[in-house]
């Protein structure tokens, strides 16, 4: 267990690092034109990875039955900071959406942080159903539903994709019910359709994913000079530092088509190195979830791995055009302190799950009779030890 633990965190270490690297990479010249300070953004973005490492660190060293206990009052408080990005005076507008709140000279992304919520409110809720009252239920039911509503308000489709999976992932794995599973389920994919054609402009963006070459130069731009980039960097890439796109010409270069950059400076083998360190988060994460016998625990961890895995995968795919643009970042490398905040409280989480177990593994062996070296030995195990002490040559 430690072994794997281990290999997650090097993993995770290396794609924070990695993102540092290319955050500057990709925004330097950006950063110089409309900033005067080449180094605005990589420093922010350090500043960023301090911050939540230290939040992650704290959060592992409390205990996970305090957040799943108190899981209605923190979904209820993120649903209120998504309510605050609708009040003038306190929102940033981007693109038409009301995704931000702005808090001095930095701005806060409250969905971020509903990814991990919705999870911990899906837990109880999913895992207690059967035992719920019909009070409790419609309780619950609402809690994890306003998130939902207020995402698709402010709009931001992409966040609301990653919560519905999420919740999803969750309901599968818990012991609710399977024939109330599959019909809402099915019942969620219909309402995510409706949602999805509901507005003209995810339309278009669904129409210029099947055709980008129609408006090569409007809705089909972003992911034309995506495709450049990868054509540019061929199997070995152009070199660290030396991308052509992100100057100016592809859009988001240091965010959400980061991916676009890295292929274009390290080539195939860059995309496949990081293609890999995901898969390494998401094989490892899942292999120790599975080890924890700690029932929400475990749920706790495969839910978080899993949020981070899919976000990763739709980004890149996405990225590749294989998917219909989405505002989705991608993990630990796009430029941003809401995402890596919110990713490393999810980790902390995690963390803090195997912690519990493992006190609780040792507990219990020391417990039930097995050897303890921090006990005292017993009579026959000192004399062995007096012996042995006593061979040794002087």
């Amino acid at each position: 267990m430690d072994k794997f633990s281990t290999y997650l965190k090097f993993a995770l270490g290396t794609l924070i690092v990695v993102g540092v690297i290319m955050v500057y990479s990709a925004s330097y010249m950006y950063a110089k034109e409309k900033f005067g300070n080449s180094g605005y953004f990589f420093l922010r973005q350090l500043l960023f990875v301090g911050v939540s490492l230290t939040v992650a660190f704290v959060i592992s060293k409390t205990k996970y039955k305090f957040w799943l206990k108190f899981s209605l009052h923190i979904n209820y408080f993120a649903s209120f900071l998504l309510m605050l990005t609708f009040v003038p005076g306190l929102k940033t507008v981007v693109k038409g959406a009301n995704r931000w709140l702005r808090i001095g000279g930095f701005t806060l992304q409250p969905g971020e942080f509903v990814k991990y919520t919705v999870i911990l409110v899906s837990i109880i809720f999913f895992e207690n159903f059967q035992k719920f009252d019909r009070n409790k239920r419609i309780n619950y039911g609402v809690c994890m539903g306003l998130p939902f509503l207020l995402l698709i308000l402010q709009p931001d489709f992409g966040t609301f994709s990653i919560c519905f999976f999420g919740m999803s992932f969750v309901c599968f794995l818990s012991s609710f019910p399977r024939k109330y599973f599959y019909s809402a389920f099915v019942s969620g994919i219909i309402l995510g359709g409706v949602v999805l054609v509901s507005a003209p402009y995810r339309v278009k963006r669904l129409l210029s994913f099947l055709n980008p070459w129609e408006n090569a130069q409007g809705s089909g731009f972003q992911i034309i000079q995506s495709w450049i980039g990868f054509a540019n960097g061929g199997f070995f890439g152009m070199g660290p530092g030396n991308s052509i796109e992100k100057l100016f010409y592809l859009p988001e270069a240091h965010n959400d088509f980061i991916f676009s950059v890295i292929g274009e400076e390290f080539g195939f083998l860059g995309v496949f190195l990081m293609a890999g360190l995901f898969l390494s988060v998401i094989y490892f994460g899942f292999v120790l979830a599975m080890k924890v016998k700690l029932r929400e625990g475990s749920l706790l961890m495969a839910a978080i791995i899993f949020v981070i895995g899919i976000q990763s995968v739709l980004n890149m795919g996405v990225v590749l055009g294989l998917l219909p643009t989405k505002g989705l970042n991608l993990p630990f490398i796009s430029y941003g302190g809401s995402s890596l905040l919110s990713n490393l409280f999810g980790l902390g989480l995690f963390f803090s799950v195997l912690r519990a177990y493992k006190e609780s593994h040792l507990t219990s062996h020391t417990t039930s009779g097995e050897f303890n070296p921090h006990s005292n030995p017993s009579p026959g195990f000192q004399n062995l030890r007096n012996q042995a002490s006593s061979s040794i040559p002087r």
